[in-house]
């Protein structure tokens, strides 16, 4: 699922939210989340996972085409860790 599906499924259960006000519903939720992870923040959603950054050291790499070597700078990558809750809804027999 793309956000424009997510933003559509929820104005489609909501009738009485424009789209546009859902559409910016949505980006405000992902952009908090953007920013508090940014700070070095983790973002907790219950039954759902939490987002956190790691650090990553920086290296000497190699470059596949030509097997010269590469200095990579250190930086942040995002990380998801799912909740149980979630889990469970996953791996739920129907």
């Amino acid at each position: 699922m793309i956000k424009s599906e997510l933003v559509q499924k929820i104005a489609d259960k909501n009738p009485h939210l424009y789209h546009r006000d859902v559409e910016r519903i949505v980006n405000k939720v992902l952009d908090e989340i953007v920013d508090a992870m940014r700070q070095g923040s983790r973002v907790e959603l219950r039954g759902f996972g939490a987002f956190s950054v790691k650090s990553r050291d920086g290296r000497t790499g190699r470059n596949p085409r030509t097997g010269e070597s590469v200095d990579v700078i250190p930086k942040k990558a995002p990380f998801f860790k799912t909740g149980k809750e979630l889990r469970a809804r996953l791996n739920k027999k129907t």
